[in-house]
């Protein structure tokens, strides 16, 4: 449908859609669509400039895709054509704030799929007997920082193999930028672009009747609010200037509502024809200077996430403009109302986790945060694009931002600043250099921290940097508080030889459920198991025999525990390790009957210390294991799984550590005073746990089955 059927459309007498009041040609495009019409194209990708409308348009069609808001709509009385089937509601991922991985998550879980990357997930719907309908919206929003540029992957990664899967019926609302690239994907006659900006789906009517319906909105006692034929005048004036931005129109319109003084429909210039001059005309009419206005605004055109916290404005604004704006701010507020909206996630406590981080509420900014944002996306393009220097601005902010954090104690700070800082120094290209701070680490939220790490190339990051990168799957998958997170990369921190990291994480007040004592990066071990040397065996062991690649490593050997008080010596705790056949330094297991083990399904052991870093040239078979007693009077217990496991106190069976591990788990033990050894497929990792043991509520006692299957080691299975 042409924007010339527009006007037969109007004249037929059919009610206009009430969200959108126009639109006709889109609607009719988008039904065909909907209902399959022959020669309608299976892709749909909706564009236009910001403010064009795009975001209103899709919302107003969706409405006629679900049966609970078809209801509500007067369907007898609107255009038949524009009106598709009353069929089951398409899936509607939303991409705002989300990454391509999650986004790709939520149509994994829609859907009940099983596949977790994009071509085993569009394998699955295209399996499937019948089409599939998916519609994703706001594509321009995706991501948790700005600047890492998710829009460009989530078509990338999400709605290309979408678009490429017959069997998916696709509408996306995508950025004019990134069209070109989701249209060359698909063969011509199964996508079309429709892009709001070109004529052939201009709606003069529409925004017209949308001018009319904002201004009715106004003060009764304003002539062009209540009279209908000033209304009407005023109106058309307004969109004629507005050239079709439906964004340039409404600030119009709250700007003359807010001074309604010299508005005259036969001035032309004295009506905004882009959101730019709708900010400058505003400023004006309000006797201030549009710069002022523009600095005023630029720490919200700069936010990240829900919005800013007003309590961090003013301190920012300074730092954009490089002087003190607080008499601005103070006397200017009707100045950027119009442009001004609170946030409707300001009541989320971002900081919810951190209670259960040892965080009091006195520490935290929840409870009466309030968070403000712009209007729309487009003015906070058009402000950024006023800038001489965005780097610069952002470095100003950054700085400003990490003055606001009480004595540089990130558990004090307010959440935005943990959670959005890495956002702002990746726009102003110093990332890198804030990436040395565990603290922060462990404090930021996982998500928008991984976001902004992935966007700097790999021989830009320093080590700490790499280690959280490495980590931060972990930490988005278990959404685990802040505490957790810090145990976590405690021991990834060990795991990758940055030892003072992982002690800096111990000042920082976090209840941490453990100590890394040691970590080996080594692959293959089937089985570990805790044990002891005897003294005479334990005086003897070298601490510095052979590692598996060949070099040795010194023993840091600690006490074992109070020893005996005669002074004589103590046995030496140890772990082993049942490895393939031929890792350096190992020795192969003997079998029952003395020999070596000929089919090699026993393989070979190596005997590690098991309190400090450092293997032990040491027979195993003089390892000697925890007796059966000493295992039952143990204060801890665990329980493995694949992926994870538990250790919890046997007196009243609280859980008291959860260890998470990215790669299968393939061997654990925990020996009688806490010393828990784990081995995955990338190395084994020794954490001794600091929890206090529980006092018994009833006498401790063996019942049953062993309490935990604890990997098999030279003794066969034990608890």
């Amino acid at each position: 449908m042409s924007a010339s059927e527009e006007g037969i459309a109007g004249a037929s007498g059919y009610a206009p859609h009430p969200y959108i009041g126009g639109r006709t040609s889109v609607l009719r495009a988008l039904a065909a669509w909907r209902m399959r019409w022959p020669g309608a194209p299976r892709v749909i990708v909706l564009t236009g400039s910001p403010g064009s409308g795009r975001s209103r348009l899709l919302t107003g069609f969706l409405m006629l895709c679900d049966p609970r808001f078809r209801k509500q709509l007067p369907l007898d009385a609107m255009d038949p054509a524009t009106v598709p089937p009353d069929l089951p509601a398409p899936a509607v991922p939303s991409p705002e704030g989300r990454t391509a991985a999650q986004l790709l998550g939520l149509l994994a879980d829609h859907f009940e799929l099983g596949a977790a990357r994009s071509e085993d997930i569009c394998t699955e719907l295209a399996a499937r007997g019948e089409p599939v309908t998916i519609v994703v919206p706001d594509v321009d929003r995706a991501g948790p920082v700005r600047a890492a540029d998710e829009p460009a992957r989530v078509v990338r990664d999400v709605l290309k193999p979408l678009a490429a899967t017959t069997t998916v019926q696709l509408l996306a609302e995508v950025p004019r930028g990134l069209t070109a690239e989701l249209a060359a994907a698909l063969p011509s006659g199964q996508v079309r672009i429709i892009d709001l900006d070109d004529p052939e789906w201009a709606d003069p009517d529409g925004l017209v009747r949308h001018a009319e319906a904002a201004l009715s909105l106004g003060p009764p006692e304003l002539p062009f609010c209540t009279d209908p034929s000033a209304r009407r005048a005023l109106a058309e004036a307004l969109a004629e200037r507005a050239n079709g931005n439906r964004l340039t129109l409404q600030l119009a319109v709250q700007s003359l509502v807010t001074r309604p003084e010299g508005v005259d429909p036969a001035d032309p210039p004295m009506l905004p024809g882009s959101v730019g001059e709708a900010l400058d005309l505003h400023a004006r009419r309000l006797g201030a200077d549009p710069q002022t206005l523009r600095l005023m605004l630029a720490p919200l055109a700069f936010a990240e996430g829900a919005g800013l916290p007003v309590q961090l404005w003013g301190a920012l604004a300074d730092a954009v403009a490089e002087r003190d704006m607080s008499r601005d701010l103070a006397d200017g507020m009707p100045l950027a109302t119009p442009f001004l909206q609170p946030s409707g996630a300001a009541a989320r406590d971002e900081a919810s986790d951190e209670k259960t981080a040892g965080v009091t509420d006195g520490d935290t900014a929840g409870g009466g945060r309030t968070l403000l944002r712009l209007l729309h996306p487009g003015i906070a393009e058009e402000i950024r694009a006023g800038l001489p220097d965005v780097p610069g601005a952002q470095t100003r902010i950054a700085m400003a931002l990490l003055d606001a954090v009480p004595q540089q104690d990130w558990s004090r700070a307010d959440p935005y600043i943990r959670d959005h800082l890495a956002a702002h120094t990746l726009d102003a290209g110093l990332l890198p250099q804030l990436l040395t701070d565990p603290g922060l680490f462990a404090h930021a939220d996982p998500v928008a921290m991984r976001a902004a790490i992935e966007a700097v190339p790999l021989d830009r990051l320093g080590a700490p940097a790499r280690t959280y990168l490495r980590t931060a799957p972990l930490l988005t998958r278990s959404q685990a508080p802040a505490s957790l997170r810090a145990a976590f990369l405690e021991s990834a921190f060990v795991e990758d030889g940055l030892a003072p990291y992982a002690e800096a994480l111990h000042r920082l007040g976090f209840p941490l459920p453990w100590r890394t004592l040691w970590s080996v990066p080594l692959t293959g071990v089937r089985a570990v198991t805790t044990g002891a040397l005897p003294p005479a065996d334990a005086d003897g062991a070298s601490a510095a025999a052979a590692a598996p690649d060949g070099t040795t490593a010194a023993a840091e050997t600690g006490g074992v525990g109070p020893g005996p008080t005669s002074g004589a010596p103590a046995s030496r705790p140890v772990a082993t390790f049942i490895v393939p056949e031929g890792t350096p330094g190992s020795r192969t297991v003997p079998g029952p009957d003395g020999d070596a083990s000929a089919d090699g399904a026993t393989g070979a052991l190596l005997v590690h210390d098991l309190l400090g870093p450092g293997y032990v040239d040491a027979d195993p078979a003089r390892v000697r294991p925890p007796s059966e007693e000493a295992r039952a009077a143990a204060p801890f217990a665990f329980t493995p799984r694949p992926d994870s496991l538990q250790v919890w106190a046997r007196a009243n069976r609280e859980v008291v550590a959860t260890v998470v591990s990215d790669t299968p788990i393939t061997g654990a033990d925990l020996s009688p005073d806490g010393v828990l050894v784990v081995a995955t497929e990338r190395g084994v990792t020794a954490r001794q746990i600091l929890a206090a043991p529980a006092a018994p509520t009833v006498p401790a006692q063996r019942t049953g089955g062993a309490d935990s299957a604890a990997s098999d080691g030279l003794e066969g299975t034990h608890s």
